[in-house]
């Protein structure tokens, strides 16, 4: 039985669904805006997370005649004929998937919650304390001077000097570094560098590395490290992975990217057989997002380097007292959640 076919069958009685609008001041420049799905039924609330990143996309949410008794997957199947974006496509196509993780998510949570259920218990598989790493552009010798033990994923970029790079690599603390090289008309662009892929293979030798684009001279600059590479911002999909263009030794999951669970539970399954070493990505989640990322990890790949840091770890100035790794498991697990029940 596929890990999917263990949630495929769970009923969930919809009575109503509404919004819950979320947002924060990142920078000058940037609001972060997510919405929380919440489906109800029988007094019984499930929650799920649009991650989508255009404030704009926030607007305008469907009107879902979805009342009734249902499976997940029967639900999933009814999404497909769905305009999840009534006023037209969004800017970026990956908000599709976003939005369909969000009501998906959702769905499962309140299957779950109905028949008292976690997502450990229906998947047969144990909630294990969740090791995470901080996704941070500051100076990660900043956070390290408030707590010595974390540990990081950086985001190089070509205007990192060498003497920099090699006390950042002297602190031992940075196990993932994240090229970007897949995304496009971001503030987080960054353009294939073949100097600073062979700078970053050669001064963190142990780091895992992300989102190389794969070109004649990317793939010589990375000669020697092919086994650190790994994947994100492409994968959709099991079928993507399949279509990289160099085999992935490591996956980063994030599962609003795959929109479905279907996909995603196809996908994690595979890694399992092939061993491919996951680990858990965030979208910069503001509600119960987070806590489901980091379900998922504590499920299927709790000692990896997961990005799934508390939320507070988003501020913008590093502070003492933050919940350190690993992350405990909640004591007393419900639904699709990893604050557990009331």
């Amino acid at each position: 039985m596929s890990l999917y076919d263990l949630v495929a069958g769970l009923e969930l009685e919809l009575e109503s669904y509404r919004l819950e609008r979320r947002e924060t001041d990142v920078s000058s420049g940037f609001t972060r805006v997510t919405t929380t799905v919440v489906l109800e039924g029988g007094g019984i609330e499930g929650r799920g997370e649009d991650v989508s990143y255009d404030a704009e996309d926030h607007d305008v949410f469907p009107r879902l005649d979805l009342v009734g008794r249902h499976t997940i997957d029967g639900l999933s199947r009814r999404l497909d004929g769905f305009e999840l974006f009534p006023e037209g496509p969004p800017r970026w196509a990956a908000s599709g998937d976003y939005r369909r993780w969000a009501l998906e998510s959702a769905a499962l949570d309140l299957a779950l919650r109905q028949r008292g259920l976690s997502l450990g218990e229906a998947l047969g598989r144990e909630y294990r304390p969740v090791r995470f790493v901080v996704s941070t552009r500051l100076d990660p010798r900043a956070w390290l001077a408030v707590a010595p033990q974390l540990g990081f994923k950086l985001d190089p970029t070509s205007d990192w000097e060498r003497p920099y790079m090699e006390a950042i690599a002297a602190t031992g603390s940075v196990h993932l570094l994240d090229f970007k090289a897949y995304y496009t008309g971001t503030s987080v662009d960054q353009a294939p560098d073949p100097d600073l892929y062979r700078a970053c293979a050669e001064l963190f030798p142990d780091a895992v590395l992300e989102d190389p684009a794969w070109t004649d001279e990317t793939r010589e600059a990375l000669r020697g490290a092919e086994q650190r590479l790994s994947f994100d911002a492409p994968v959709h999909s099991l079928a993507d992975v399949d279509a990289l263009p160099v085999a992935a030794r490591y996956l980063n999951v994030k599962p609003s990217r795959f929109g479905s669970l279907a996909r995603l539970l196809e996908t994690i399954e595979a890694c399992e057989e092939r061993g491919i070493v996951m680990y858990g990505g965030g979208q910069f989640e503001l509600g119960v997002g987070r806590g489901q990322i980091q379900a998922l990890a504590s499920l299927f790949y709790p000692e990896s380097a997961n990005d799934v840091a508390p939320g507070e770890y988003n501020e913008p100035e590093p502070r003492p007292g933050l919940p350190a790794s690993p992350l405990a498991p909640p004591q007393l697990p419900l639904g699709f959640s990893w604050a557990g029940g009331p």
